[in-house]
């Protein structure tokens, strides 16, 4: 069983241009499948959120992360960019390295986790006027 990574991060480059484990996802999909409502399928998310995320990764940087096509069988397909491909790649190398030192770091922590089918027990909190209501 593949082991889940110990840090999900988020790099902030400005207030307004990101990159996070949600759009390395989708573009990965994207390179996948050629297609975005496939890709948000498999990822989980709306195809309007799809499109949102990848619209902030284009308009983010100096280059496009992806562009769209038209021909083909299939009709419209969109491709990962070259640049695209190295916003993954240096991702994925950064989430690695810090997995490597979070679990080293971690190491006496990790131990003690229990293992098993415990749910978590994180409590979603009630508004007062829900409360009032019922």
């Amino acid at each position: 069983m593949k082991q889940a990574h110990l840090i999900r991060f988020r790099i902030d480059f400005t207030e307004s241009s990101n990159l996070g484990p949600g759009k390395i996802a989708l573009l990965e999909s994207i390179r996948e499948f050629g297609s975005l409502s496939e890709a948000a399928r498999r990822t989980g998310i709306s195809y309007r959120r799809a499109w949102l995320l990848l619209d902030s990764l284009n308009k983010s940087f100096d280059a496009p992360a992806s562009v769209n096509s038209t021909g083909g069988r299939g009709g419209r397909r969109i491709e990962v960019t070259p640049f695209g491909v190295l916003l993954i790649d240096r991702y994925r190398e950064v989430e690695r390295k810090l997995n490597e030192v979070a679990g080293g770091c971690l190491e006496e922590i990790r131990k003690r986790v229990k293992r098993g089918s415990h749910k978590s027990t994180r409590k979603v909190p009630v508004s007062k006027k829900h409360l009032k209501s019922a």
